[in-house]
């Protein structure tokens, strides 16, 4: 075996989601021979990678198959975090990936897929951060059990700065963690977008492959405010099967896809799709309608990231500061596990396929409606 040899082996495996081989991608690092013991490394566009037993066994076979059938392939992997940002940008600047997870309104399960989400992508190795984005209702310091704490400050090059908390590998910040939840925060919409903005330029987020954003519902001064301070890599968009649900989803849509904004939608997911009691697992019963966030993906031509069921549990442990993610029910983790890996999969394409997205710049004559 020759470095040469393994280099054109591995020439012929694919990676998946950006449809290259990982040679051309230069994703092949530290090939090692000693003997029939041939190691190598891998380089994945982010450590939460649903494809790494994949793509190790396409590794494998490929040296097996075109090099030395007696060879032992060890395949290690490592991440370098594709970005959907230009370099040079100042906001952020430690932050690879922004994602904001939006609906058209409220209780469809927008943080609680926000929370699992930052979770599943930490489980697979990513750093990620959580920013509560909705000010009139923050849900991020019940979710993670942090109620009443507060986040620190510290200077930073002569500014201070809020340290986020850090809750199960995960850095939160939250207007839930400065304002006592049994004060209303009666803001008018220049006040709560200045919030988004402090939480932007004033908290030390550090270096992060992933920051996820839970939004307010619907398509507000905060949307707006948001997407001209930072460059968002993309957008998901949670409904529920209702009629009523996804009416209010196809506006999110067209807001993101307007001329001015133009923000990627990295995919849909369908929230609420069917409850399974315990006693029949079997069984699904479409409670809100069937099947309805997978056919509007279907109409806008939208990734669709998934399903998630209506289970006690995930409510019961969002109550308690315990998300699906952190708690015993493997079929809610799997759904979770199931949609981030479709997310990560799109994200990737997204920042291989597209250029990098520019915080908008707003025409204070532009009429968004009213």
């Amino acid at each position: 075996m020759t470095e040469e040899s393994v280099l054109q082996a591995l020439s012929q495996v694919q990676e998946p989601d950006l449809g290259k081989d990982l040679v051309t991608l230069n994703m092949i690092r530290d090939i090692k021979i000693e003997g029939d013991a041939v190691s190598f490394t891998v380089v994945l566009t982010t450590p939460a990678c649903p494809m790494k037993d994949m793509m190790r066994t396409a590794c494998e076979n490929a040296v097996k198959l075109l090099v030395n059938k007696a060879a032992q392939v060890q395949v290690n992997f490592t991440a370098n975090t594709s970005s959907g940002r230009k370099s040079g940008q100042q906001v952020l600047s430690g932050v690879k990936n922004i994602i904001a997870v939006v609906s058209g309104k409220g209780g469809v399960g927008k943080s609680t897929l926000s929370a699992n989400l930052a979770l599943a992508l930490a489980e697979g190795g990513a750093s990620v951060g959580l920013m509560d984005a909705d000010i009139y209702g923050p849900s991020v310091p019940i979710m993670f059990g942090v109620r009443g704490e507060r986040p620190l400050m510290k200077e930073v090059d002569g500014k201070g700065m809020i340290v986020p908390l850090e809750k199960m590998g995960i850095r939160l910040m939250s207007i839930g963690l400065l304002v006592d939840e049994k004060n209303a925060v009666v803001w008018r919409g220049p006040m709560a977008s200045s919030a988004i903005r402090q939480f932007v330029t004033e908290v030390d987020w550090g270096e992060l492959d992933y920051l996820v954003i839970d939004m307010p519902p619907g398509t507000g001064d905060i949307h707006l405010t948001l997407m001209q301070t930072v460059p968002v890599t993309g957008v998901v968009i949670v409904t529920t099967p209702q009629n009523v649900a996804l009416a209010d989803a196809k506006k999110a849509i067209a807001m993101f896809g307007q001329a001015q904004i133009n923000v990627p939608i990295i995919g849909l997911v369908e929230n609420m799709a069917y409850f399974t009691p315990a006693e029949l697992p079997t069984h699904k019963y479409y409670l809100f309608g069937k099947e309805g966030g997978k056919n509007l993906a279907s109409e806008y031509e939208l990734p669709f990231l998934g399903q998630i069921p209506l289970v006690q549990s995930i409510r019961e442990g969002g109550d308690a500061g315990v998300p699906a993610m952190k708690s015993t029910d493997e079929l809610s983790k799997q759904a979770f596990r199931e949609v981030t890996a479709q997310a990560v999969r799109n994200i990737a394409r997204r920042n291989a396929s597209i250029p990098a997205t520019q915080p908008i710049e707003m025409n204070p004559q532009f009429d968004f409606g009213t």
